[in-house]
């Protein structure tokens, strides 16, 4: 009698489907369409790169092209860099995914008749590796873990703030707590490490601000008191900007004020008053402007010198729940690189900071800072404020949002930039994470999976991939170029508020209502 197969099962017919589909999808490219001319611009500088190159269709897929440029710019063969191709038509930029022939001459952009001019921004020269397995489940909170920050400068020191007042420093390499950070009589809101990785900054709903030295655990000084209501969100001055070897620190608070403390005297340097409810979110920017955003509908540009108001932006219709920069990464981690050169001297780590900021920010030859809001009105805006002028106390400008970017269902929580400023992605009480296109906002593709509301994501360092977590208990790992799901991530025993993805890319950690701190690697 012949055996009988066992019916297959929903992962087996889901994978049999989806090899159809891509049979299907490999669509040959004619062979008589001969050669087309491309001229590659620098997207940074705008400057061209070499001469018009005729290629013959059927060849010019990324890959060649990555070949021809580098080959162009002299690179060594052992040296060769990846790039990201874009195609600007009509006002709209087109990535450049598989070849020439699918993005611009199938759809009809261009003919092979054009001088096609292709516009190139290099990606991460390191590749992160997809975390995989749960290397540490370490215990010790004593109620639910709310946010979450690796160190500056590697991944092997995690902080961690809880709803028991206290927060916690974690070695990561061996899974085990260092200190213990006490002295908050509230939940801990905020926690994050300074650019020169030399301090950490905990914000509480004791309405305070406790600063903290992650080498003993132990209080630097007295509590920073001011905040007549619970802290929401803190920033630290950019490492570059730094006058006179002082450290300044932004916090927003529900009570509608953001205030600058200088965190050598402990003193108030700016209180910024002119929202008229509470603060959500205070990020701080590489050319000096602080970004605030509020529940009275509306995100406010700072002076961080003179502490005057710059611009308004009110576009959206409810609370505005976050914000983040393009820069955000470059600005977090300061003269810290994934080589691990840090320079000797006070002067070089300046200079370094500032010059990876430039190179992070310069598109078209200008230093450019986008902004990106999260509204429950279930809305996101996309901005590109102008650079700081002289403009006197007096007046403000206008600026109107370069897009609206529509889709979610639901309250969306949190956004966040690409290290390299090419995607921005959108987590949600719909149960969705939204990937959109950083340049002009346009929409990408919806990263579904997860079964409940989505807290918060998190770009790796090399922008390839993307961490989500949620209310269902998992955190999910997304491949950013194809939109599916790398990795799923099982282990946590209930809600998961708060990750972090290593700015070395070697961990993720994440917290959240099970009081354990999950530590994952590849």
């Amino acid at each position: 009698m012949a055996t009988v197969l066992p019916t297959p099962n929903k992962r087996q017919r889901t994978a049999v489907a989806e090899q159809a589909r891509n049979q299907q999808d490999v669509d040959t490219i004619p062979s008589n369409l001969g050669s087309v001319r491309i001229h590659f611009f620098d997207q940074s500088t705008g400057k061209p790169t070499g001469a018009p190159v005729a290629v013959p269709v059927a060849d010019a897929t990324v890959k060649n092209l990555e070949l021809l440029l580098n080959t162009l710019q002299g690179n060594d063969v052992n040296e060769r860099i990846p790039y990201r191709f874009t195609f600007g038509a009509d006002g709209q930029a087109v990535d450049i995914v598989n070849d020439i022939y699918r993005a611009i001459l199938k759809p009809g952009l261009r003919t092979t008749e054009d001088t096609l001019s292709l516009q190139y921004t290099p990606q991460a020269i390191f590749r992160v590796r997809a975390v995989s397995r749960c290397s540490a489940s370490i215990p010790g909170h004593g109620e639910a873990i709310l946010t979450t920050s690796f160190s500056s400068s590697s991944s092997s020191r995690m902080v961690t703030g809880s709803g028991d007042s206290t927060a916690r420093i974690f070695d990561t390499d061996t899974g085990t707590p260092l200190h213990t950070l006490k002295g908050h009589t509230s939940w801990v809101l905020v926690a994050c490490w300074s650019p020169d990785d030399t301090t950490i900054a905990t914000g509480s709903m004791d309405n305070t601000v406790r600063l903290w030295d992650p080498r003993t655990g132990e209080p630097l000084g007295q509590p920073l008191k001011g905040h007549t209501k619970w802290v929401n969100s803190l920033a630290w001055e950019p490492y570059h900007l730094r006058r006179n070897s002082t450290s300044r620190l932004a916090s927003s608070s529900k009570d509608a004020t953001v205030r600058i403390w200088d965190t050598i005297s402990k003193r108030i340097d700016l209180v910024l008053t002119g929202h008229k409810s509470s603060v959500s979110c205070v990020r701080w920017g590489g050319t000096g402007t602080i970004y605030t955003s509020s529940h009275d509908k509306t995100i406010k540009l700072w002076d961080s010198v003179k502490g005057t108001l710059i611009s308004t932006l009110s576009s959206h219709a409810h609370w505005v729940n976050h914000l983040a920069l393009s820069t955000d990464l470059v600005l977090r981690t300061a003269y810290h690189d994934h080589a691990g050169h840090i320079p000797s001297t006070d002067e070089g780590k300046t200079a370094k900071a500032r010059e990876r900021f430039e190179k992070s920010a310069t598109i078209n030859n200008r230093i450019t800072e986008r902004l990106v809001t999260a509204s429950d009105d279930f809305t996101i805006y996309l901005w590109e404020p102008p650079s700081p002028s002289p403009i006197s106390s007096s007046t403000t400008t206008t600026i109107k949002p370069l897009a609206r970017l529509l889709g979610h269902q639901k309250q969306v929580n949190h956004v966040t930039f690409s290290p390299d400023g090419a995607y921005i992605a959108s987590s949600s009480f719909d149960n969705a994470v939204k990937l959109w296109n950083a340049r002009d906002g346009k929409f990408i593709t919806t990263l579904r999976g997860h079964v409940g509301a989505v807290y918060m994501s998190c770009f790796s360092p090399d922008s390839r991939l993307l961490v989500s977590c949620s209310k269902d208990t998992t955190l999910k790992v997304w491949d950013v170029r194809t939109g599916k799901l790398k990795e799923d991530l099982p282990g946590h025993r209930d809600e998961v508020y708060a990750v972090d993805w290593s700015p070395d890319g070697r961990m993720v950690g994440s917290g959240g209502k099970d009081k354990a701190v999950r530590v994952w690697r590849h």
